[in-house]
């Protein structure tokens, strides 16, 4: 496994041809100044950008018109002479150069159009090119050039690689002589998987010609359970998950990818930007407090840490940037000791909605982020995974909403079952393909979907709400078959988890009441809103989906409450943490101890992106006296704050859970049960 340095920096160099003086006020001296003021041990630099332009000279591509010297030479040079290391990348999927001088190249949809990062010539924007025609050996030919030129790289980074439905002359071609018919969709994506592990398989070697240990990421923004299904991580060596907090991705997506890809035996880093918005901000800063936010929970999730940066084209390293970097890093370098060789302690395990319905999909669906988002908030640990995970760690296993349960999976959660494992299904997890029939044992009968959206639910007391004594609305989603409807169900012998209340009608036409939709009926319907029976436990409505919509704390208490029946005691139990908290517990063997984070900073909405609100930090504020309850599974002797090295006195009870209180926490807090 390729190991990889905590305090890395992605330097963007997309750079205009029409741009003069490239590097014109790059100086050795000042780049190494910059790079130890942010702390920085890993930095990679730019081979070739999604303009398709060089920054060395080449005789396979075109070095940028502006550029006098081999600057990516003279930027290896200076970040090695300080022991930096210097991955390389190249733009893949997108290059402008090309584009223009072969058109025959690019990627053509369904209507014969080319495709790119703009549908219409006139605006501004990359184009997308084609890796089932002669751009693959253009595009090997400049990886195999780098890594000849720059033997000494610490890694081969390529970037905009997916799979892209594209029917230019090249592929028609194949999918003719592959028997395969131009206007059937499945045909047309059948094709783009093959391009795609074409283009992995050509790539990879390019880059590793010379050296059979040369370090490959290829970047897609997301790594989901079909880069494992389809055995395209045959072809990494790491992982880099791409995460702007305020650039888009919010900061709930960085923790359930790493929550994810903690299990695929690969070392990974998230990388975020020190942009207040996404890549190629120039002058764009986020607060300094955000990004220690950030890199604290990279390293709270099992991650390395890297931090997009964009220069000016002349080079500069400018000073507030790394000003910002260094303030983060530098907690990051301390803390070091107590995050390498990590493995994360899970209790839930949430088998993912993205990789098991036989769509393309690698982004987690609604059902899996409001999965995620509850866990996070009410702080278990848990594990995101694929239906290839080993379930036999984890206490309980989550179906979210609409899991379809094949004849594998089913063989294999029986399996789980009887090693005495437990179940949570809600909406359409655990049903077969009709929504007629139980596929597992619940203690109920179903009745097929409710004719009713909305329908409300009064869950029974220590499942509901403190504060909650009327039936609770849940609204409609549409992530489901059915509309997002409850399943009507009864009991036969399983435990009911409390009442379903139908409306007096469906809002239509005809009739409707209020502003949104009608009013329950006073009397319960005579379903049951969920059931229990032994290690299953069943919610008749898609409760993940609808917080991951609605937000509806409620709903979220329901859902946990039921979770935590079936779980008994977690592992870890914190009081006084936020629900915007995280907590983690990493398990450091080769050190013979356990790790718990615990981060919080507080958020506000400021601004927006495309019409969404931006989620910002900018003030930290102390939590104190957070009451800790950790059952290790094993003896434990010390507990101590780190990297401070303060003692904490704790209390061993007689279940051997350990009580111990966390005086402060600013942001981001450790401590080591050893």
């Amino acid at each position: 496994m390729h190991t990889l340095r905590f305090r890395q920096v992605h330097l963007d160099f997309h750079t205009s041809p029409d741009i003069p003086g490239i590097g014109a006020r790059f100086d050795k001296a000042q780049f190494q100044a910059a790079l130890r003021l942010g702390h920085v041990d890993s930095i990679t630099l730019f081979s070739k950008c999604h303009h398709g332009l060089s920054y060395h000279p080449t005789s396979v591509g075109k070095m940028h018109p502006g550029l006098s010297f081999n600057l990516l030479r003279a930027q290896i040079d200076a970040a090695k002479e300080i022991g930096v290391a210097t991955p390389v990348y190249l733009s893949a999927g997108l290059d402008d150069v090309a584009a223009h001088a072969h058109p025959e190249w690019r990627t053509v949809n369904d209507k014969g159009q080319w495709l790119g990062w703009v549908a219409e010539p006139a605006k501004p924007g990359f184009r997308m090119m084609c890796f089932r025609t002669a751009y693959l050996d253009y595009l090997c030919d400049q990886i195999r050039e780098a890594c000849r030129l720059f033997p000494e790289a610490n890694g081969i980074f390529l970037d905009i690689v997916d799979k892209r439905q594209c029917l230019c002359e090249s592929c028609q071609r194949y999918m003719r002589d592959n028997g395969l018919a131009l206007d059937n969709p499945a045909d047309i994506d059948r094709a783009a998987e093959d391009t795609l592990r074409l283009y992995y398989e050509r790539t990879t070697a390019a880059a590793r010609e010379l050296r059979p240990d040369m370090p490959v990421f290829h970047n897609s923004g997301n790594i989901g359970p079909r880069f494992r299904e389809k055995g395209w991580l045959d072809f990494f060596s790491h992982l880099e998950l791409e995460s702007l907090p305020t650039g888009g991705w919010g900061y709930d997506h960085f923790p359930l990818s790493a929550k994810y890809v903690a299990g695929l035996g690969f070392d990974y880093l998230g990388m975020t930007g020190k942009f207040h918005g996404t890549w190629g901000e120039f002058g764009g800063f986020k607060h300094p407090n955000a990004l220690r936010h950030e890199c604290a929970a990279m390293l709270a999730f099992g991650a390395k840490c890297s931090v997009g940066d964009q220069p000016h084209p002349d080079c500069a390293m400018d000073e507030s940037t790394y000003r910002l970097i260094g303030e983060a890093y530098a907690e990051v370098e301390a803390k070091e000791p107590w995050c390498r060789d990590v493995r994360n302690v899970a209790d839930i395990g949430v088998l993912q909605e993205c990789g098991l319905d036989g769509s393309t999909q690698s982004r987690p669906t609604a059902a899996d982020t409001g999965a995620g988002r509850m866990l996070l908030e009410s702080h278990f640990l848990f594990d995101m995974l694929d239906a290839a995970s080993d379930f036999s760690p984890y206490r309980v296993l989550i179906l979210p909403d609409a899991i379809t349960i094949d004849d594998a999976l089913k063989a294999k959660l029986d399996r789980y079952l009887a090693q005495g494992g437990r179940l949570l299904l809600t909406g359409a997890s655990g049903l077969d393909a009709d929504r007629r029939r139980f596929l597992f044992d619940v203690g109920a009968e179903t009745y097929g979907p409710s004719p009713f959206a909305p329908d409300y639910i009064l869950p029974r007391e220590g499942l509901r709400s403190s504060w909650l004594s009327t039936p609770l609305v849940m609204h409609p989603v549409d992530t489901i078959p059915g509309g997002g409807s409850s399943q009507r169900l009864r009991v036969t012998d399983g435990e009911s988890l409390g009442d379903i209340f139908d409306p007096y009608f469906n809002r239509t036409w005809e009739h409707y009441c209020s502003h949104q939709h009608t009013p329950n009926r006073p009397e319960p319907s005579g379903f049951v809103c969920g059931v229990r029976k032994g290690a299953v436990a069943y919610l008749a409505h898609p409760v993940f989906s609808l917080y991951a919509r609605k937000g509806m704390v409620a709903v979220r208490d329901y859902a946990m409450g039921v979770l935590r029946q079936l779980l008994g005691a977690p592992t870890v139990e914190v009081d006084g943490l936020p629900s915007t908290g995280r907590v983690t517990l990493q398990d450091q063997a080769a050190e013979s101890r356990k790790v718990l984070h615990l981060v919080w900073s507080p958020t506000s909405k400021r601004g927006g992106i495309d019409d969404k609100d931006v989620e910002v930090v900018e003030d930290l504020i102390p939590l104190r006296g957070i009451s800790v309850t950790v059952r290790p599974g094993a003896p434990v002797k010390t507990v101590r704050l780190v990297p401070q090295g303060t003692p904490l006195p704790f209390e061993t009870a007689a279940d051997s859970a350990i009580r111990f209180t966390i005086p402060e926490i600013l942001c981001h807090q450790m401590v080591e049960l050893a």
